[in-house]
């Protein structure tokens, strides 16, 4: 689903990836930890093609990311969680939605997906009309998720979902996640809480100062002397 071979990045002269390479194979939920400042998201905006890398190569579904363009790796079946949320807050929670699944490559009618994405998230469902700024803050993080659903995607990619999240909203955000899992979706969980992510994880990435420090599966991290350090 998505290769990420020896990726450079900088903003400017400040380098923030130095030769990163992770894999995320179909079927896997896999994450990427790391503190404050180690890459996270320079590594998420990467993968969508907001940043080009100074050097190395992202590919998604085989499809080089440069060449095919941020705006259409929804029509490949990828979704995308961002950090912060990045709701339109003047727009209804519906046309959030709606605008997820016109850029997807969903043949099946919208109304049958929010109806879909609704049993996922009721309390969603019950306020298709409200405006997403004016929801609280679990609230727009079930609608980012919604938003990457509804297109049916393949391959979903999470920076920081569970970001300003009460320790209850996080483990009902993160139970939906595993649900969307077992169901067949492949997963790139981008996160600072590692022990909920290695908890849900086939396989790990510790990013450390934009270097992969440490990887293995979930059960080799969480015995990991630097992610034990860092996090338990």
């Amino acid at each position: 689903m998505l290769e990420f071979s020896a990726i450079s990045t900088s903003y400017g002269t400040v380098p923030m990836l130095r030769d990163v390479s992770l894999t995320v194979a179909k079927g896997e939920l896999v994450c990427l930890l790391g503190p404050n400042g180690a890459g996270k998201s320079t590594t998420f905006n990467t993968i969508c093609g907001l940043v080009a890398p100074d050097r190395g190569r992202v590919r998604i579904m085989g499809q080089d990311v440069a060449a095919t363009g941020t705006e259409r790796l929804g029509a490949l079946g990828v979704g995308f969680v961002p950090e912060g949320r990045r709701l339109f807050p003047s727009l209804t929670v519906r046309q959030n939605l709606r605008l997820g699944y016109d850029a997807s490559r969903c043949t099946e009618p919208f109304e049958e997906r929010l109806a879909a994405v609704g049993r996922l998230f009721p309390r969603i469902g019950e306020r298709l009309g409200q405006g997403a700024g004016t929801l609280s803050g679990g609230e727009q993080a079930m609608v980012a998720l919604a938003r990457a659903l509804i297109g049916d995607p393949a391959f979903i990619v999470m920076d920081e979902p569970s970001l300003g999240l009460s320790p209850k909203l996080i483990d009902e955000y993160f139970a939906t996640v595993a649900a969307i899992h077992r169901q067949g979706t492949t997963v790139l969980l981008i996160e600072q809480n590692a022990e909920t992510a290695l908890s849900l994880a086939d396989r790990g990435y510790l990013l450390i100062r934009g270097r992969i420090a440490a990887s293995g599966t979930s059960a080799e991290l969480l015995r990991d002397d630097t992610v034990r350090k860092l996090y338990l």
